[in-house]
Parts: C-alpha cells; structure tokens; sequence
C-alpha cells in the first residue's frame, strides 16, 4: 500500500487543523482496502473560541452519514473534549443516550451527529487519530489464530483490544485497558475483528503509519501467498429468465420491488465455484459493520430459489429467535446478497446505489475471506455478537425513522423514442419516481441526453429486431428483470390519401408504428412475467378514434396497435401484466410542433397559437409531462386493476367523444 501524500497539495489545507484533517480523510478514503462507503473514521482535536471569546477544546469527529473520500469541514462534528472524557468514565450508558449526549456537548447544533466512537477518540491522547476497516488486517483477525499472527507483524508496537461491541462498551473498554499505559511507544491500536487505528500529533505521521502498518499486512499475506487463494473461473453465458426469477424471489420476500445486481466477474465466479462455498460463504461478515448492509449470512443459491430463499427465511427466524431480547424488532428475513453457485455473486437493494454498495463490500469480502483461508481458515466473529450490531439499539431506531420510497423505487423500466417530447418525458417521469430506466431511440442524440447509471439513454432501431432484444437484455442483466413498458417509438407520416399512397411510406409506418411494437412486447413479455406488478403503456393516437383524411397510413398503423394491445391484455393477463392504451392528441412540445409549424397552422384555423393549442372541451393545454405523469399512473399500483382500457389525454375532443 502506497501513501499518497502530496506535500504540493497538502499546502493547500495547511489553513488549519481541520482542513488538514479534511486532507488526510480523504486520502485514506480514497483507498476501499482501507474504507467502504462510509466506513471509517478520523478525528482531530484543536482549541476555538467559544461564543464567550474563551478557548475551548474540541474534538472535530467524522459525523454520521458522511464518507471520508469526499468528506468537508462541515462533514465533522465539533464536540467538547472534556465532556467525551468525562462520558468514558461513567460505570453505564446507553448507546443512544450516548449519541444524545454527544449531541448535547457540540458547538454547532447545525453538524452531523458525531460518530458513535468519538469517546474513543477522545481518549486517544495525540490530536489526529485515524481509524480503518483495513482489510489485510480484519482478514488475519478472522482467522482462529488471528491475534497471534498479528502480534508476530506488529510486536510491541500495536496496543491489541479484544472485540467488544462498537458505541460506548468500546469506549469503557479501552478506557479500562488503557489505563497507566504510555501511547506514545504505541503506532497504532488493533480491535480484534474490526479494525485498526493510527494516532500522532502531525496529520502526515498518523496517515503514513495507518499505510504502514496495513502494508506490513499485505506483506504477511503475500509471504502466505494469499493472492493465490484467490480463485478466478469464466462464468460462461447468464440465464436471463433465471436471474429474474431470483429477482422477484426476492422483491416477494421483501415486500417491495428490489434491484439484483449481478457480478459475475472471473473473480466472483471463481468464489462461486468453489468447492467449498457452502461452508465458507456461511461463517459471517468481514467486520459486523458489515451486517447493517449484508446482513450475516448470503443467501447460497444452487438448486431452486423459491426452496433455498424458504430455507434461508426459516433459518433467519431461527437466529433472530435464539438471540433476540425483549423489545426488539425483526427485520425483512431476505438476503441482501446471494453466492449463485457457479455463476457469482448478486446483490440486493432497494435503489441501484444500495445494491452497488453491497457489491463493492461482497468484492472485498470474497478476497478476504480467501486470504484467511490460505492462512488457515475463516473464522468470523460469533453469530451472537453479529446479531448485536445487526439489532443494535440505534439501528432499531433507525427503523421507527423511515420515510416513504419512491412510487418505482426498485423497478426497472424500458421507454422507446425517448429522445423527445412526450418518450423523453416518460423516461425522465418514470425515473424521477425510483425507476431505473433504459430509454431507447434511434437520434444520435439520446446517448448524450441520459447518461446516469439509472437513467441511460442508448441508440436503438427498434425496428431491428436483434438490436432491441441485445438492448433489452443487457438492461436485464444490469438490474435483474423488467417492470414497465412504455411503447411510444413513433413517426408521423407526410399527408397522403389512401388513392396515392406510396408503398415505401405505408411499409414504414406499419414497421415502425405497429410491428416495432410487437417485436418489443415479444421481447420483454418473458421478463415482465417475472416483474414486479408488470405494466405495459401503450402510446395510441387520437387518429384511432377519430382519424382524419390523408393520416391513413399512421392511423391505420395506430389502430392495428391499439387492436395489439387488446389482444396483448387478453394474453398477458393470467401472468399479472397489465396493458393498457394512451390517446394523446395536441401534444405541442414535441419535435415536430416547430414555432414556425404552430404558426401555420395556427393562421390555417384563423386562431392565435395560444387558442390553437387549447382548442379543445377544458379550454387546456397538454403537454409532454402531461402524458408522462398519466403513464406513471398507469403503471402505479393507482391502475393496478386496471388492463385493456384506452384512456384519451386530449383536453376533451368532440369527435372522440
């Protein structure tokens, strides 16, 4: 492991002690074998001027919520030393009075929570202390012999703390242990199990030795040949339908749509295929900071999901059960992650960031656990004192604290001719409300508009056919199934009577307004049969209804889909997918209502173009947003009884009527 201290840019931050502890939390943030999305934490302590003009010391701790590879001054919580000294000597103390405390102790009301080991940092008498999962150091920890391995490394130059539950129990015990020692012929601190500290008065000595003594880790582990337990194997082509159907194994379980993210990796198949995954994968998480995210155990996936998630369930009853107290809350009995034997590894969550967080922890998990088994054998921490951080007090809290999701949160969506008006409108609706959405269109342009992991935007034909299943599939493949269909990709067609009706032109609109559609429902039916609450939207026209001389070849093409629809609810209906039918009319913010374009037509009727474009029954202008919130309605548990139904959106026509 390499420092990465830059003195040209640590003269940056040399405006005071906390832009200098800012530099160096980033530093080690910056590195995910040290910590993980939020894992870890730094302090620094300094003297300021309280509102008095008085000096006063303060410990700026990391504050809950933030992450130490983007952490800001405001990101620290200024909280008053004496005080968190004081804290550390009393015989008893709840966690979450701990925390209330600590709040009540800072300078500023406005900051983060301080992080639940401030009372540790406190104690630790030098002005930075650096604090990481490292996982060269928890992975030697977890094997039987861990300590003593890690007394061969380090000597005499760590202080070793036994594990006891993070929060205030930690603090009293290294109180306890600490007491009359000399720090200063201390580097740093081991918690057994959990991770490692660094401390000194200069910010670069304290940041330098943290990577010292993770390298002479990594360097125990590569005289152990560690690296070379590290199995790899190619997974070979992924069964789409099996995913999904893992995905909505899951997401029942759950009570809510989830994501399933896949890695199937060489590195994550090779942990997958090992022989002996069925014992490894089930002995515990790298650190039980972990749990919150993972929970203890994987799911093993080999035979059939809806029998091993059964079985999972059951055993997680047992253990919440045999370790539970009064009072507490059991949580969803679902995996958050799942070994899929000879494939890799899938993560859970209920937003594709979630997931993804998940996946990053399994990643450094899988080569962890590896390493310990090269050295002997993974050994994770008891299930009992798993359970205590999974349940702890403020983590229960955390449960009673929980707003309400987004209305497609967990979903995943398809929209086509989403490079404009009301396709546009669809996909940035359907995502603003959770959904994670592919939207599809042949302009160039799309690729640029809709760049997020979530909202991706991708140039498709959808007239061909391999293109839109590649397209398709490869969404699947990103979050584990389908949910919704918006089939909006249309063009209108220049004006031409039925008498003179050029060939090429009627072909093209059929391709592209009728059988476009059909090849999309061909191949998404699959997956949305194994969806969560599975919609289709169909975008029609107000020509089916009402058509209108020289539209022939759109409306016949338009009615032909309207009667696809029909049928496609008859078919799709015994496997819960609900498809129903939109007639838009008058829609002026799209690409082809040009000014110039309203204008003309305007003059063409004798209106202004205000009155041109509300010459309808509500005397209303429909727009884009207009139809996509009609659609996120449609797709909404709002018409989950609803199928086969053709809704107008037109502000009330009088030939429709």
């Amino acid at each position: 492991m390499k420092s990465l201290w830059n003195d040209a840019d640590a003269a940056q931050w040399q405006a005071d002690d906390l832009q200098m502890r800012v530099y160096t939390s980033r530093l080690l943030g910056q590195n995910s074998d040290l910590v993980l999305h939020g894992g870890g934490n730094t302090s620094v302590k300094t003297t300021v001027k309280n509102l008095f003009g008085e000096s006063e010391e303060v410990l700026y701790v990391k504050g809950s919520g933030w992450d130490l590879e983007t952490i800001e001054g405001a990101g620290f919580a200024p909280v008053k030393l004496d005080v968190l000294k004081r804290m550390a000597d009393l015989k008893e103390l709840s966690d979450s009075d701990m925390v209330r405390y600590q709040r009540a102790a800072m300078l500023d009301p406005n900051a983060p929570n301080p992080s639940v080991e401030a009372i540790l940092h406190a104690l630790i008498p030098f002005r930075y202390v650096d604090h990481s999962h490292a996982d060269a150091v928890v992975s030697i920890s977890n094997t039987p012999d861990g300590e003593a391995r890690l007394k061969e490394i380090y000597g005499d130059r760590v202080l070793f703390i036994p594990y006891v539950m993070p929060g205030f129990i930690l603090s009293q015990t290294v109180n306890r242990l600490s007491q009359g020692i000399d720090w200063s012929q201390y580097e740093g601190m081991v918690l057994l199990n959990h991770g490692v500290f660094s401390f000194h008065d200069d910010a670069k000595t304290s940041y330098e030795r943290m990577i010292k003594l993770v390298s002479e880790a990594e360097d125990y582990l590569a005289l152990q040949n560690a690296s070379a337990a590290v199995a790899k194997a190619d997974a070979g082509k992924v069964d789409l339908l099996e995913l999904a159907d893992i995905r909505q194994a899951i997401s029942h379980s759950r009570g809510r749509a989830m994501i399933a993210q896949l890695d199937n990796s060489p590195e994550a198949c090779g942990y997958a295929s090992r022989a002996d995954i069925g014992t490894l994968s089930q002995q515990g998480p790298l650190t039980p900071d972990h749990v919150i995210r993972t929970k203890r155990l994987p799911l093993l996936i080999q035979n059939d999901i809806k029998t091993e998630l059964n079985s999972y369930q059951s055993a997680y009853k047992d253990y919440f059960d045999s370790e539970k107290t009064d009072g507490l809350t059991m949580l969803k009995p679902t995996p958050c992650w799942a070994v899929w034997q000879g494939i890799g590894t899938l993560s859970f969550g209920q937003q594709a960031k979630e997931a993804q967080i998940i996946s990053d922890i399994i990643d450094h998990s899988r080569r962890a656990m590896q390493w310990a088994q090269q050295l002997e054998r993974w050994q994770a921490l008891p299930a009992a004192d798993i359970f205590e951080v999974e349940y702890w007090e403020l983590e229960q809290a955390k449960l009673k604290k929980s707003g309400s999701a987004p209305s497609f949160q967990g979903k995943v969506a398809v929209v086509t001719g989403a490079a404009s008006g009301i396709g546009q409108a669809c996909a940035e609706a359907l995502h603003a409300q959770g959904a994670a959405v592919l939207a599809l269109d042949i302009a160039p342009q799309i690729a640029d508009k809709f760049t997020q992991t979530t909202l991706k935007g991708q140039v498709c034909d959808v007239t061909d056919l391999e293109a839109l299943q590649a397209a398709i599939d490869n969404w699947v493949a990103r979050f584990g199934g389908l949910d919704i269909v918006v089939s909006n990709a249309g063009i209108f067609t220049p004006s031409q009577t039925l008498s003179e009706m050029d060939s090429e032109l009627w072909q093209k609109s059929m391709d592209v307004n009728l059988s476009s559609h059909q090849r999309l429902l061909q191949i998404c039916s699959p997956y949305l049969q194994r969806g969560i609450e599975p919609a289709v939207v169909i975008m029609g026209s107000k020509n089916v209804p009402a058509p209108g001389p020289g539209a022939g070849a759109y409306s016949v093409a338009k009615a032909g889909l309207t009667q696809m629809a029909r049928v496609a609810a008859l078919e799709l209906g015994k496997f819960g997918i609900r498809v129903n039918t939109l007639h838009p009319n008058a829609v002026f913010d799209t690409a082809i209502w040009t000014e110039e374009v309203l204008n003309a037509r305007a003059k063409h009727y004798g209106m202004s173009v205000t009155d041109y474009k509300t010459n309808n029954l509500l005397k209303t202008e429909v727009t884009s947003m207009d139809v996509a919130n009609l659609v996120c309605a449609l797709a909404s548990p709002l018409f989950g009884k609803t199928t086969g139904a053709q809704i107008p959106i037109d502000g009330g026509n009088e030939r429709v009527i």
